[in-house]
């Protein structure tokens, strides 16, 4: 299916860019049929890609006027005002365009590129190792064969579904987009109270990253519901029920996780 991507243009390499890239190129799809656009590249990084074989470009007027098969958008939000307007061009009846930015609503997209299928999709930074989480919506050009074409993208750096409510875009980058920071500084947090509960801070870094590491490999395919696992490790009137007593309180976890995703839920609002 990803063959049929070819040529593909990435707009962007940065890190959700090169880690759909590496996914791609990590199925067998064909480096020789990519063209990256991206002025901000160092030396080090455009030798290599062209090393692989990848076309990489500073920008659409070097790309030419050849429409791609596909166009992955991967700039920034704040960039997309300045790099919509150049990439019309290079897409046509028979190309879909997935825009990856945060905040970026279909109409929007869907005006830059008026001949062609779009999807807006928001994945997530564990793409970089194959475990994203990306979520996407197509406009009414997206075919049946351009939903196949543009899983086959995104599942290529971890597990997609797919809302037909475009309003919930906000919540699930709020949830998944944002999600692992939240999880990243549960780490740094847990680290922390280990430290003050009298551990070395190397090792209580280590006890935290490597417990929050494993228990996202129980939760990962999703045979055994969280709210199960975490009953499965408390036993009553134990360690961890007395820890939970706390995180479960009326002013614990939750009502803090719920101001948090909604906070982020708004900034995307404000983002589109």
């Amino acid at each position: 299916m990803l063959e049929r991507a070819e040529p593909l243009c990435l707009l962007g390499a940065g890190k959700m860019g090169s880690a759909l890239l590496n996914g791609w190129l990590g199925w067998g799809f064909d480096p020789g049929a990519v063209t990256v656009v991206d002025p901000g590249l160092d030396a080090a990084r455009r030798t290599e890609f062209t090393d692989r074989g990848i076309t990489v470009v500073s920008s659409m007027e070097e790309a030419g006027t050849r429409e791609f098969r596909a166009v992955l958008l991967a700039v920034k939000p704040q960039m997309m005002g300045n790099v919509l307007p150049s990439t019309g061009v290079i897409a046509g009846p028979e190309t879909l365009v997935v825009s990856v930015a945060a905040g970026i609503r279909l109409d929007m997209l869907g005006a830059a590129f008026p001949r062609s299928a779009v999807v807006r999709a928001m994945p997530n930074t564990p793409a970089q190792v194959g475990m994203g989480m990306t979520v996407a919506i197509g406009n009414e050009r997206v075919t049946s064969d351009f939903h196949a074409l543009a899983g086959a993208l995104l599942e290529a750096v971890g597990k997609v579904a797919w809302i037909e409510d475009e309003s919930l875009m906000d919540a699930v980058t709020a949830v998944s987009g944002s999600g692992p920071a939240y999880v990243f500084l549960l780490a740094e947090c847990l680290a922390e109270a280990g430290r003050k509960a009298g551990l070395p801070a190397d090792l209580a870094e280590t006890l935290a990253n490597q417990t929050v590491a494993g228990a996202g490999v129980l939760l990962d395919g999703g045979a055994i519901p969280a709210a199960t696992l975490r009953q499965n490790v408390t036993s009553p009137n134990g360690t961890t029920a007395a820890a939970l007593s706390v995180l479960m309180a009326d002013d614990g976890l939750q009502p803090l996780m719920d101001r948090a995703v909604e906070a982020a839920r708004l900034r995307s609002i404000e983002l589109g």
